[in-house]
């Protein structure tokens, strides 16, 4: 059983994974959703804690400034990863999330993604082209999921 983060920029298909885990039966937390994250948009350390110490096996994602403060607790931290183009035309269409849906918050993602996925590749164990069918992304977090620690 494993740990596992899966990180990346806004589009990148981190809800979408994470909904065919759970689908799965997999423990997932999608950041994102039900307070994880404090007004600053840092995780709420004391929660994520309690998390990870509760659950043995269970997928998160997110991607936030305080998240390398956990990474010795994951054993996996996987950077899904897209094209800029791909990202912002996700962005533009998806009606899951309304973020990315400005020219304001579209140039962030623009920005993010040349100032922020670079640390967040660093930080990663394994990289995983998000315009990969989620079936097969989904195949390789489970993999990751029954490696024992």
């Amino acid at each position: 059983m494993a740990r596992v983060l899966v990180t990346g920029m806004s589009g990148a298909g981190k809800t979408t994974l994470l909904e065919e885990l759970s689908r799965r039966g997999h423990a997932t937390v999608d950041t994102d959703d039900d307070g994880w994250t404090l007004p600053d948009r840092d995780w709420d350390e004391p929660r994520m804690t309690a998390l990870l110490t509760a659950r043995p096996a269970v997928v998160v994602s997110g991607t936030v400034a305080n998240q390398v403060h956990f990474y010795d607790r994951f054993d996996h931290v996987v950077l899904l990863s897209a094209p800029l183009r791909v990202l912002l035309d996700r962005v533009a269409t998806r009606s899951t999330n309304p973020y990315g849906g400005t020219a304001e918050q579209r140039a962030e993602i623009e920005r993010y993604v040349r100032e922020v996925e670079p640390l967040l590749r660093r930080g990663a164990t394994l990289e995983l082209d998000g315009r990969r069918p989620v079936r097969d992304l989904a195949d390789v977090v489970e993999r990751l999921l029954a490696e024992a620690t």
